[in-house]
């Protein structure tokens, strides 16, 4: 298989381990609040749906995409605002629906494209490739919010690889959205999967290093944890200032989780072997 089949396959895979909880959840628990403030299951899986439309129009509708976005961006806060109230209109089925329409549209119009096709998204570019690659992070981030608010253990499978990937490339981003001047010296990151494989990332001689689980590290730099309730070993000046402001999503910097917010890891069964 080509990379970007590849990719496809673990995004619907990522769906479909969260499609599980969502499909089986009672339409009452459904407002259940999650970590995220405000949001509950539904604005949870509302987001998914509606950005998994919007990166299908992006690669499928480009020009139909930049009119959108072109009026999104005079207003950034009241478009997602409406975003969310739109969702909460919608009953638990019509919003699950949603999702799994959505979610294949893009997955369809991803694969019709070539694996390096710059796709036009928010105020950047991303190949094909790249934007699938987003998804799968998506979907798990806020998969854990789901889980997190229904007391269900993470998703702790390879695919953590692809936030790991994101999380290790927005390095940069994450000073400079906070009016930072990025480091210049470069991260070793190695992060242990659960099969056993490595995720690395960075130069093998950076003297600035991170090591440990793969599951510790995406929940950090997806701002689902605090640094301080997972086990990882820092070295480095450079290091030791970005994992507690990591963020591998776009936008301003997230609040993040307070210490002590959840329990040990091990004990919610997150030990990826």
């Amino acid at each position: 298989m080509s990379l970007l089949d590849d990719l496809l396959a673990d995004l619907r895979a990522e769906c479909a381990a969260l499609d599980l909880i969502a499909g089986a959840l009672p339409p009452e628990e459904w407002a259940t609040l999650t970590p995220a403030d405000g949001w509950d299951v539904r604005d949870q899986i509302w987001h998914l749906a509606w950005y998994d439309g919007a990166a299908h129009r992006a690669t499928a509708e480009p020009e139909a995409y930049a009119a959108e976005w072109a009026t999104v961006f005079t207003d950034v806060d009241a478009y997602a605002s409406n975003v969310v109230s739109r969702g909460r209109k919608l009953a638990p089925e019509a919003v699950l629906a949603y999702w799994r329409e959505q979610a294949k549209l893009f997955q369809d119009a991803a694969l019709a494209a070539r694996p390096r096709t710059r796709v036009a998204w928010h105020d950047t570019q991303m190949s094909v490739a790249s934007m699938v690659t987003a998804r799968i992070q998506e979907t798990w981030a806020h998969g854990q919010d789901v889980r997190d608010a229904l007391g269900l253990p993470p998703e702790v499978t390879d695919r953590l690889r692809h936030v790991a990937h994101i999380g290790c490339g927005a390095l940069p981003y994450a000073f400079l959205a906070r009016g930072e001047q990025p480091p210049t010296a470069p991260v070793r990151v190695e992060l242990g999967l659960p099969s056993g494989a490595v995720f690395q990332s960075g130069p093998d001689d950076a003297a600035d290093r991170v090591t440990g689980r793969a599951l510790d590290f995406c929940l950090v730099v997806t701002q689902r944890r605090h640094l301080a309730d997972v086990t990882l070993d820092i070295a480095g000046p450079v290091a030791a200032r970005w994992l507690p402001i990591a963020q591998s999503f776009a936008g301003p910097p997230g609040p993040g989780r307070a210490p002590g917010q959840f329990p040990p890891l091990a004990s919610q069964g997150g030990s990826d072997g």
